[in-house]
């Protein structure tokens, strides 16, 4: 989108965000999930509504913007609703 993508400031660490919140890491495709907790040097997350955790480098990761969010949580109701996960 417009430069949201990447980190304001690349020098700087980012910041570690609560256990929770709603990221989406630029490496994949803007792939969204729940911030998990730390895995060595990188961050762990995990897809909305569950499923297998991956790690991402944190200046690859950035806060999802509301309108992410909403369509990651619709995409696992419909999942769900079909029968494709529980």
């Amino acid at each position: 989108m417009y430069g949201e993508n990447k980190c304001p400031n690349p020098q700087e660490p980012p910041r570690v965000p609560n256990r929770g919140a709603v990221m989406v890491d630029t490496s994949l495709g803007d792939r969204v999930g729940e911030f998990r907790g730390l895995a060595g040097p990188y961050w762990s997350l995990r897809p909305i509504g569950g499923g297998r955790e991956w790690t991402a480098r944190p200046q690859d990761v950035r806060p999802a913007l509301p309108i992410e969010e909403i369509r990651a949580k619709n995409n696992r109701m419909n999942a769900r609703s079909r029968g494709e996960v529980l």
